[in-house]
């Protein structure tokens, strides 16, 4: 049957979209190629809990080769990319951390001379950033300084530690700025979800259900106000018909059967590897380059916000396996762009836990690891006794940096896979080098007994940005502010791939955002929307 509106991917953006339409009256299908997940899946509770982590909860899709994941060839990319396919998409393998752009994000040209400005700004976005804060359950303190007022997180703020606080007090004899952190985990039970009992396994899957994402925050209210949410159902191409509209969408089910979904407007939410795969797998006449693509843009000017971590080991027991991961603390001392400096723009700082004794024992992050007899004083010194400054440094966009398709990579439906091309760029090295001697001067003032970095991250790969860039000019963007695309006006794209820039902060609360937005005008407008005869 023919849908008002078929939505391709059920993580941030598509659940916040198919909610707003649904609630509006409209007929909605939603296909994703993951399923569902209960919270007794995730691994948190059991005592192999950091083994599974490195494996069946992984958040490259290379390493988890599940059925549902699509692989990546990322031979030429600096970092590897991490996702997941579900119903609540990467949400399910997010830290929580819930940062909104500044606005000094909306308009990096006009500011600095570089890159591009966007087509909306973040006056635009405030209205949606606070009702997306109601329906994710963002927990932060009101009053931060960094954003402009008013910023009243709708719910209290999470504990921060005693590692968080040492840290604090530090940033306020240097005189630094710090905030303790927004994150959409719950503070209090609210709307049938449990408080945080501070598992700190948020990027594993939250067995409380306190970590928004929206299997549990969107997809049932949608589904009770009729929306049909597909599973198992991996989209192979968009369809457009004679017209030059877009008719809806071709896709392969478990079983290897072929199905096609029509609907009046489609709205690609697969992130920034998924949607630039499908547009360019939709290639056809007319679009011989893929879908939207007249400009040469779809796929390229990828970001992924290049990753430095800075760990300071204490002298005390502060139990930092516990605790929510996202941000306890935030830091945006040196965001902003500042002439006396070599690159431009800057980052933002999250301080978080550093895990457990697989984690202490292990190479990872920055930590060392020792084996033999010296084994049990490593792990005296560094099990609960660190925290780590993650540094997420502005990705300026780079049209080199692009997704492709693979010419023999495919996924186990036949369907060609996505390459990944990506360099960090000489300006992103020169911010992360400076923002983690910062870092250093941050803990030691703490005072750390001694501090490990590990200066770019290969995994890291969490923030998908760019490939499909919002823009006014159809020969230099892919779609409007509206996420609608330029050549095809019954397509819009609504996750990550739109951001013209980067930013230095997580985007997850943008994405949620803009898609509000999107699904707000769609509302407004759907009496004007061009569709299929």
């Amino acid at each position: 049957m023919k849908a008002d509106v078929l939505i391709v991917g059920a993580g941030a953006s598509g659940g916040v979209v198919a909610r707003r339409l649904a609630a509006a009256g409209f007929d909605v299908v939603c296909l994703e190629q993951g399923g569902w997940h209960d919270l007794d899946e995730f691994p948190a509770p059991r005592p192999e809990f950091e083994l599974m982590a490195r494996k069946q909860w992984a958040h490259s899709p290379n390493d988890r080769a599940l059925p549902e994941d699509y692989p990546l060839n990322e031979d030429d990319s600096d970092i590897a990319t991490l996702m997941f396919n579900g119903v609540g998409g990467s949400l399910i393998l997010y830290a929580g951390d819930w940062s909104r752009l500044h606005p000094s994000d909306f308009c990096v040209r006009s500011q600095d001379g570089i890159a591009d400005d966007w087509p909306i700004s973040y006056e635009d976005l405030r209205p949606y950033y606070e009702q997306t804060d109601v329906e994710f359950g963002a927990a932060g303190l009101g009053g931060d300084p960094a954003y402009p007022a008013p910023f009243e997180p709708p719910y209290p703020p999470l504990p921060i530690g005693a590692g968080a606080l040492r840290v604090a007090r530090a940033h306020t004899r240097l005189g630094w700025h710090w905030w303790p952190g927004t994150n959409s985990v719950l503070s209090v039970n609210a709307g049938g979800r449990r408080a945080c009992a501070q598992w700190g396994t948020c990027l594993w899957g939250c067995p409380e259900g306190a970590k928004a994402s929206t299997d549990h925050t969107h997809w049932p209210q949608a589904i009770r106000d009729g929306a049909k949410l597909i599973t198992g159902a991996r989209v192979s191409r968009v369809l457009v018909g004679p017209g030059g509209l877009a008719t809806g969408a071709q896709y392969v089910t478990e079983d290897g059967a072929e199905h096609v979904q029509e609907a009046d407007v489609v709205i690609m939410a697969a992130n920034a590897i998924g949607t630039a795969r499908l547009l360019l797998l939709s290639a056809g006449p007319g679009h011989a380059d893929g879908l939207c693509n007249a400009s040469g843009l779809v796929g390229r000017r990828l970001m992924v916000h290049p990753f430095a971590n800075v760990m300071g080991l204490f002298d005390e027991q502060l139990r930092t396996w516990q605790g929510h991961i996202g941000s306890k603390i935030v830091s945006y001392e040196f965001y902003e762009t500042d002439e006396r400096r070599d690159f431009v723009r800057g980052a933002k700082w999250s301080l978080a836990p550093t895990g457990g004794p697989i984690n202490a024992a292990l190479p990872t992050r920055a930590g060392g690891s020792t084996w033999g007899p010296d084994h049990h004083l490593h792990m005296r010194s560094y099990l609960g006794r660190g925290v780590s400054w993650g540094i997420f440094g502005e990705d300026l966009p780079d049209p080199e940096n692009r997704v492709t398709l693979d010419a023999e990579l495919t996924d186990s439906s036949g369907i060609p896979a996505p390459k990944i091309t990506y360099r960090v760029g000489d300006n992103s090295r020169r911010c992360l080098d400076f923002q983690i001697e910062r870092a250093k001067e941050s803990l030691l003032e703490a005072g750390a007994y001694a501090v490990e970095e590990e200066r770019l991250m290969r995994h890291s790969g969490w923030h998908l940005i760019g490939t499909a860039m919002m823009g006014t000019d159809p020969e230099r963007s892919v779609v409007d502010g509206y996420g609608r695309a330029h050549e095809i006006e019954n397509l819009y794209i609504v996750d990550g791939s739109v951001f013209p820039t980067s930013g230095g902060v997580n985007p997850t609360s943008t994405i949620a955002a803009f898609a509000a937005r999107t699904a707000d005008h769609l509302i407004a407008t759907r009496n004007g929307q061009r569709v299929p005869a």
